[in-house]
């Protein structure tokens, strides 16, 4: 049989990053590969990058400010284009429609503090839902979800309260997922403990029953701090639903018995205690079947962590809960800030001896610019006293920076002559898992993945139309130099390379790596990326695919689209649909609303599948989560096939 999936050299494939001011040259791992966050030393003229900013595609507001979680993609209209549910924390959730390839100006869908939001037609009819989880003001003001509905002509009504009504909580994750095979939507909903959760804690289990009524059937785990991390997967292959709980301590295993129980069998699945998990994602990355899972790892900043560049002379502060001083600043009699973000009620900047307050132009939340001559900051008040931030000018071109805060602290300050900043740990390495009739075996190494980086998300996607899943992993970066991500593209020999030519460098400062999903925001072939930056900005960016010059390669770029409506007896759901491609020896597998975000959930129009040269596509199989199923043959390449090909 000859050959349909070849490996092309990564120089072929991908792109260069530009070099930037204070970025880190090239480096190999202990593995002989380019470490993650590091970059190539070529010229940025040696080829073309593989990913760039979509311009005149979207206008994303240009302003730095908190984030929570990933990208929503989800079809909301269901006209073949997904849109885009981006959430700013405590800010706002803003929705932009898709119109074919662009997107509309972002609309404020809710204000306030909101985190995660489930997808999906829980009612059958016909209209797609969101359940929007809401904050709880850090335990004070324990709130419901909220629930919105987009028709198809794109209007939007707010959902009445459930009755019963869901439970208030300090809210988290919300997902929707069939937990008892029936074909509907049932409901996960999980909460950061309050003060009198009890040992059972809220982590909520709700059954709908067929006609969109949920009622509490079960819990799952106590979970602590933000253990409230969720993938639903099925590790074990029995077409029921199991669950990953992480966030906080060791990861959990539990499997489900399609009845809303799930069964702590983390000993026996996994074989080993894995912690500083900050995502995870399945992925059939050897395509024999089952799902796989790449897990990302990292550890938290600390109050008191400085980063320092001194080619740039930028320093950058982390801070949260009590008081803080950083050393006494040499930096000539400008000082310059950029995006120092604080949050309510701790937003409030004092000046000099006097401890006058700072006025901000406009509003507050997101990140600020302050530029200060040492007159208008002369000297040092005897006892500060109020919470927020101090800043005065105490003399010999120095600078003093202090305060109490809660919430956490950023900034980042111009110019400074130096600066010992913090040692830092070395991150954990990410993990890879491979899964052998439902154990997982851990080959990080086999794969060439073992690198001791602080990452914050990973996407599961076929950004080279190879046949064989890829890996974006963002990366959280040191907050004093533009945060280059990593693009991990599978051999399709049990090995990764990272793409030293991606093009995917965010360049706002004082920003560390948050979530990121792949969408194909314009239905042409090619997987583009969405992600976005903790106290920085949204982000997309288009794939340009394989260069137009490089003629073969390009006719390795075939792809097949998979959209699944719901079945056609018994009306199921189309989330948590099993999609199976075979194709010139290769089967793949999907599921439908598959995503690596820890407390949302995506639903894409369409499963994205590559094909390599391969322009014989034998099957296509879909099952659904009630046991349904339909399949097709003799598939055209290149296009979009929609299932059940013989609706009722």
């Amino acid at each position: 049989m000859k050959t349909l999936f070849p490996t092309y050299p990564v120089a072929a494939l991908s792109v260069l990053i530009g070099l930037t001011a204070g970025c880190q040259s090239a480096a190999l791992s202990p593995l002989g590969q380019v470490a993650y966050g590091e970059q190539s030393s070529e010229k940025a003229s040696s080829v073309q990058t593989r990913f760039s900013a979509a311009k005149n595609v979207i206008a994303l507001e240009n302003k730095s400010r908190r984030k929570w979680d990933n990208p929503v993609i989800a079809d909301l209209d269901q006209d073949g284009y997904d849109d885009l549910l981006l959430t700013d924390h405590g800010y706002s959730v803003k929705l932009y429609w898709n119109n074919k390839g662009t997107f509309g100006k972002g609309y404020d869908l809710i204000m306030g503090d909101m985190h995660g939001i489930g997808v999906g037609d829980f009612d059958k009819d016909g209209v797609i839902d969101a359940l929007i989880s809401r904050g709880g003001g850090s335990g004070a003001n324990a709130r419901n979800a909220k629930l919105f509905h987009f028709s198809k002509d794109r209007k939007i009504s707010k959902g009445e309260d459930f009755s019963p009504a869901l439970r208030n909580m300090r809210g988290r994750t919300s997902k929707f997922f069939d937990a008892d095979n029936d074909g509907d939507l049932d409901l996960a909903l999980l909460g950061f403990p309050s003060k009198d959760a009890g040992p059972e804690g809220e982590n909520y289990l709700y059954r709908n029953d067929g006609k969109g009524n949920l009622t509490q059937e079960g819990l799952l785990p106590r979970t602590h701090r933000d253990g409230q991390k969720m993938l639903i997967t099925d590790f074990n292959q029995d077409n029921i639903s199991d669950i990953i709980l992480y966030g906080d301590g060791a990861v959990k295993a539990l499997q489900g018995d399609a009845k809303f129980g799930f069964k702590d069998v983390t000993r026996q699945v996994l074989g080993q205690e894995i912690s500083d998990v900050t995502g995870i994602a399945q992925i059939d990355f050897d395509n024999d079947g089952d799902f796989d899972l790449y897990l990302t790892r990292g550890k938290r900043l600390k109050a008191g962590d400085t980063f320092y560049d001194p080619q740039t002379s930028t320093l950058a502060f982390y801070t949260k809960r009590g008081p803080f001083q950083l050393d006494d600043l040499l930096l000539g009699e400008v000082l310059e800030i950029e995006n120092l973000q604080t949050s309510y009620p701790d937003q409030d900047v004092f000046i000099g001896e006097s401890g006058y307050q700072y006025q901000f132009p406009g509003e507050f939340h997101g990140g600020q610019n302050i530029r200060l001559v040492s007159s208008l900051a002369l000297g040092w008040p005897d006892k500060p006293t109020k919470k927020g931030i101090y800043i005065g000018y105490i003399g010999n071109d120095t600078w003093r920076i202090a305060g109490t805060t809660n919430p956490p602290t950023t900034g980042v300050i111009k110019n400074v002559k130096s600066y010992v900043a913090t040692k830092l740990p070395k991150g954990p390495s990410d993990i890879l898992l491979e899964n052998q009739h439902g154990h997982f075996i851990d080959v990080t190494e086999k794969a060439g993945l073992l690198k001791n980086v602080h990452n914050t998300g990973v996407a599961v996607g076929d950004f080279d139309n190879n046949g064989f899943a890829d890996l974006f992993v963002v990366t959280r970066g040191n907050m004093v130099t533009p945060n280059a991500q990593s693009v991990l593209l599978n051999q399709g020999d049990g090995t990764f390379k990272l793409d030293p030519h991606h093009g995917v460098v965010s360049q706002e400062l004082g920003a560390t790596g948050s979530g990121a999903d792949a969408i194909d925001f314009d239905l042409d072939g090619n997987l583009d990326l969405v992600y976005a930056n903790e106290r920085g900005r949204w982000h997309l960016e288009r794939n340009s695919g394989f260069s137009s010059n490089d003629s073969k390669a390009a006719e390795a770029g075939h792809y097949l689209k998979v959209a699944v409506e719901e079945s056609p007896r018994s009306k199921a759901s189309r989330r948590d649909a099993l999609v199976s491609v075979s194709a010139c020896g290769n089967t793949q597998i999907q599921r439908v609303g598959d995503s690596g975000a820890p407390y949302t959930q995506s639903l894409r129009a369409t499963l994205h599948f590559g094909l390599g040269s391969c322009t014989e596509i034998d099957k296509v199989i879909v099952r659904w989560s009630n046991g349904e199923s339909d399949s097709a043959q003799s598939v055209s390449y290149d296009a979009i096939l929609k299932l059940p090909l013989n609706k009722k």
